[in-house]
């Protein structure tokens, strides 16, 4: 895992941009699975005891009524997309702004006027589904907003839930899966387009703009989320931004980035060598390498069979221990992995803070330890990988080499 690579990886090594005919055989198969998705969604209304439920998180929004919100646009779209599920109907809200969007989206649902004045439409709007007993995703409602809506409405009773849908989405379907697959490879041809243009000199804010480009341009939708490219020192701030910090020779170059197609995400991390590596980054480097392999390898055997499925808190204790035998457990202070899909972070967390119960099945997630020496250097490795119980594999989806990677020479 740690010897030198000195032929770099091309574009060309990693499949293709998704064509027209992919985005078809995805729309559709979105339309086909939201029955599915929302019939679960109602069992679970059923055996909670609600007959309502009142989403807001714009993933859950396109998730089951195909209503879409591009990254930050909720900040300045109101209620416009959020969303009713009763027994019997779906009901999304769109101002005037979103009307149309709305009605050619979400064919499916009843699209319902709204302002920016949510109580004053709230007694009418849950009357006209019957509304007695509300599911509400309260991480997203402030106190006051639940408040209002309380006194808008005294006679329904609003009900706390969280995860109901967001557990749902970490089961990937089939076409979800293609979506975070052909992401992946937009960051995979990205980063291998830039690798010969790295040189000494250059910001680290050149370098993100230049990835940017790369995944703009080559089949990727948007940005997963902002580009961290960090060098040297700067590569231990697990989500520093790039700076005005020029790239030297005997640094670490940290590259944190992904790219969405069709509303799906990717996640990489790739931390390469600008000229020959000192020995001190290249030991860290090996120390993270095989705190990842050894998180891979732990699930890859419970893929098989040969071993039972481990929680989120039993995969990362795999990489915690490694990396705290090796000296450097307080420098590791993240999870070792999240979900991804329709957003970047999502269920299942591997973490210390995750769950005991066994991984859901099939479902995507990063392994992405790492280890951040204060003002000297940092570490991180991250891929995607597919975990399928069923199938019994675990496929990583991130196609860029994870070997040690030398630039600038």
């Amino acid at each position: 895992m740690t010897h030198l690579v000195r032929g770099l990886p091309h574009p060309a090594d990693f499949p293709p941009p998704p064509n027209a005919a992919d985005r078809a055989r995805w729309a559709e198969a979105d339309r086909t699975a939201r029955p599915g998705r929302l019939a679960r969604l109602r069992s679970r209304m059923a055996g909670e005891g609600v007959d309502t439920y009142f989403g807001i998180r714009p993933e859950n929004s396109r998730y089951l009524t195909g209503f879409v919100l591009e990254d930050g646009e909720d900040r300045v779209s109101g209620n416009s997309g959020r969303f009713l599920v009763s027994a019997d109907e779906v009901v999304v809200l769109a101002d005037s702004r979103y009307r149309l969007q709305a009605i050619a989206e979400a064919a499916d649902a009843r699209i319902e006027a709204t302002t920016y004045d949510l109580p004053a439409i709230w007694p009418a709007l849950l009357g006209s589904v019957g509304a007695r007993r509300v599911a509400v995703e309260a991480a997203m409602v402030s106190h006051q907003l639940w408040r209002q809506l309380e006194r808008a409405a005294p006679d329904v009773e609003l009900v706390e839930v969280a995860g109901w849908i967001e557990s749902d989405r970490a089961v990937k379907e089939p076409s979800e899966t293609e979506r975070i697959r052909a992401a992946c490879a937009v960051g995979d041809r990205a980063l291998a387009s830039i690798l010969r243009r790295i040189k000494p000199g250059q910001t680290e804010r050149d370098l993100a703009l230049m990835l940017e480009w790369e995944m703009r341009t080559s089949g990727g939708d948007a940005l997963a989320f902002g580009i961290a490219c960090l060098a040297g020192a700067n590569a231990a701030l697990p989500h520093g931004s790039p700076s005005d910090s020029e790239v030297r020779f005997g640094q670490v170059l940290l590259f944190d980035f992904g790219a969405m197609v069709d509303g799906y995400r990717s996640d990489m991390t790739r931390t390469l060598f600008v000229g020959e590596p000192n020995p001190r980054d290249l030991r860290v480097f090996g120390i993270v390498a095989a705190a990842q392999q050894a998180v891979i390898d732990r699930i890859a055997a419970a893929a098989r069979g040969d071993l039972p499925v481990p929680g989120g808190r039993e995969a990362d204790a795999v990489a915690r221990r490694l990396i705290e035998e090796a000296g450097y457990g307080d420098r590791f202070g993240h999870g070792t992995g999240h979900g991804i899909g329709l957003a970047t972070h999502e269920l299942p967390t591997l973490s210390t803070l995750g769950s005991g119960d066994a991984l859901p099945s099939p479902t995507v997630f990063s392994v992405e330890p790492g280890i951040y020496l204060d003002g000297e250097t940092g570490v991180r490795i991250e891929d995607l990988v597919l975990f399928d119980r069923g199938a019994g594999r675990l496929e990583r989806l991130t196609g860029f080499p994870r070997e040690v990677l030398v630039v600038g020479v």
